[in-house]
């Protein structure tokens, strides 16, 4: 898919590295890029971009892959909003990814966090603590600065609204190239893909197996009945559905025969293209775009006091 505002392919296929353990993100990230994942989305607050960059440098060498047939997506964390830690932010990225450019990066969520190392701040009552002393518009000026200084390709937003987005479109520099959000037949986001589709934005969909939440689109019985009818894997429809209607996607296979079946997608026939878009369940697995919390990653206690 190519973004806007240059002439970037991004693979519409992509590995989310969002696993706990970092003997398994090294391990998978390598059955990934084996199966033939060319796009790896991370963040800085998945702490696991050092294993991530550990496993793309070992597979890359051992497979002759190329650092530019790579795409690499990395995000900047809500207590890194305002513009003067954008850069340290970005920088630690690429330390710990072992890379010197970074293809795209996104702000992770639209909330700033109150600045400083601990990445989940609490007040004494165990609610977050937001920075009021900056707007999304400060922190878009910065990362508009990385793109300015070569090392940044591509910038744009996750867990984001369309109410948020479109004012920050109409002021940005730089237009968001990507915007990524939780899309799946139970949350198609339809509004949202038809925005991004008329102003050039690839909107890339993260769970759209629904994060393995049950019951859900893995188990819908639409899905199912059409995984049985056309020999495929329900998530195999599911990925294939994604595609079709014009959204690039992220799946985190953790064993290599998973990593080959999710990238072993083909076009659903239009009757059940058509069926899954009308599935009339509507479910948000992860409420992150309503607090800036992140829903599908553990809280880690602060310890360094």
């Amino acid at each position: 898919m190519k973004l806007a505002n240059n002439d970037i392919d991004m693979p519409g296929l992509g590995f989310g590295t969002l696993i706990p353990d970092p003997a398994e993100t090294i391990r998978a990230t390598r059955y990934a890029l084996e199966a033939g994942f060319r796009h790896f989305d991370c963040a800085e607050r998945y702490r696991n971009e050092s294993e991530v960059g550990e496993a793309l440098q070992a597979g890359m060498a051992a497979e002759g892959i190329a650092r530019e047939d790579v795409f690499i997506t990395t995000k900047l964390w809500n207590t890194n909003h305002r513009p003067e830690r954008v850069e340290s932010a970005f920088e630690g990225s690429l330390k710990r990814l072992r890379i010197d450019y970074i293809d795209l990066y996104l702000i992770h969520t639209p909330f700033a966090f109150q600045p400083g190392e601990d990445q989940d701040p609490r007040d004494e009552n165990g609610n977050v603590i937001y920075d009021k002393e900056v707007t999304l518009l400060d922190t878009w000026g910065a990362l508009e600065k990385l793109v300015d200084g070569g090392k940044c390709r591509a910038i744009g937003l996750s867990d984001v609204t369309l109410e948020t987005l479109v004012p920050l479109y109409e002021s940005a520099r730089i237009k968001p190239a990507v915007v990524q959000v939780e899309s799946h037949p139970y949350l198609p986001e339809t509004e949202l893909l038809e925005f991004c589709k008329e102003k050039g934005i690839i909107l890339l969909a993260f769970a759209p197996l629904g994060h393995g939440m049950r019951p859900g689109p893995l188990e819908d019985p639409a899905v199912l009945a059409i995984a049985e009818r056309i020999k495929k894997t329900p998530a195999q429809v599911l990925l294939a559905w994604a595609l079709q209607r014009g959204t690039a996607l992220l799946t985190t296979p953790r064993t290599a025969a998973r990593a080959k079946e999710n990238f072993d997608v083909s076009p659903l026939p239009d009757d059940a293209f058509n069926e899954i878009s009308n599935i009339q369940t509507r479910q948000r697995f992860n409420h992150v775009v309503k607090t800036g919390v992140p829903g599908f990653i553990p809280r880690v206690e602060d310890t360094t006091n």
